[in-house]
């Protein structure tokens, strides 16, 4: 499937218990993660979806290099299209500031929004964040560290999965919408 065909024009995702497991990170003193397991399937997700001809980008909270350091670990940083680090842009998510960011770099104007997708785990920032600019909002149901219920209508996912293999079947059903 070649770009040009796609009705989804990216998938922006999240970090820490998204593609990384949290429970598995080594920080040194300044907070920055050296290493991380993926989740199971996140890395072969990655790929399937490059394969495919999607963008990617990461929209993360956190120390920039955590970032690199798990994903050259898991040899998935190349994949990335986009990046938009808190610490880097100014701001945490929910702010929509983070998510220009990767759709500016992506070059995706306003109106093709809704054509993007965003994954994460934390209802709060991942999927408010995501709503409130119109993306396809996918709430990685998998870690117990964040809380299971909207607070309000503007933290509830448009789908939920629960593994990230889960997100290939979400964006196929999305795509066969499309056609």
């Amino acid at each position: 499937m070649v770009l040009d065909s796609n009705h989804i024009l990216a998938v922006c995702f999240d970090f820490g218990d998204t593609l990384a497991d949290e429970a598995t990170e080594i920080k040194d003193g300044t907070l920055t993660t050296l290493r991380a397991d993926l989740l199971p399937g996140a890395g072969e997700v990655l790929y399937e979806l490059k394969a495919r001809g999607y963008r990617l980008a990461l929209v993360a909270d956190g120390r920039p290099g955590t970032y690199f350091n798990v994903l050259t670990q898991h040899n998935v940083y190349n994949l990335f299209d986009a990046f938009a680090i808190s610490e880097e842009v100014g701001v945490e998510k929910p702010d929509r500031r983070m998510f220009i960011r990767a759709l500016d770099q992506l070059q995706i104007a306003p109106e093709e929004y809704s054509r993007t997708m965003m994954v994460g785990n934390h209802l709060g920032r991942d999927i408010k964040g995501a709503n409130q600019l119109q993306m396809i909002s996918v709430w990685m149901d998998w870690a117990p560290r964040r809380a299971k219920v909207p607070a309000d209508p503007s933290e509830e996912p448009r789908f939920t999965i629960k593994e990230p293999r889960q997100l290939l079947d979400v964006i196929a059903a999305l795509e066969g919408e499309a056609t």
